[in-house]
């Protein structure tokens, strides 16, 4: 499983990065988790709001930070 948090850095960025390592230690999953700044990258995903979480390439949520049970259910989707 590939995770992707897109963001510029921002505080909000860092809290859906945290939560994702949260979610993966709880869920007891293992992940490639990859924090993407570059703009040109986020914007081929066209996600126009950041943070953005990316679960094997399908944008799962963008412009805030998911709660952690949402959060938990993008994973368990894509597993």
């Amino acid at each position: 499983m590939k995770i992707e948090v897109l963001g510029t850095g921002c505080a909000k960025c860092n809290k859906l990065e945290k939560d994702v390592y949260n979610a993966l230690t709880e869920l007891d999953v293992a992940a490639e988790v990859s924090k993407v700044q570059d703009i040109k990258k986020i914007m081929d995903y066209k996600v126009m709001l950041t943070p953005a979480l990316v679960i094997n390439g399908k944008v799962k949520s963008s412009g805030g930070v998911p709660k952690p049970q949402d959060l938990k259910k993008y994973i368990q989707e894509e597993m």
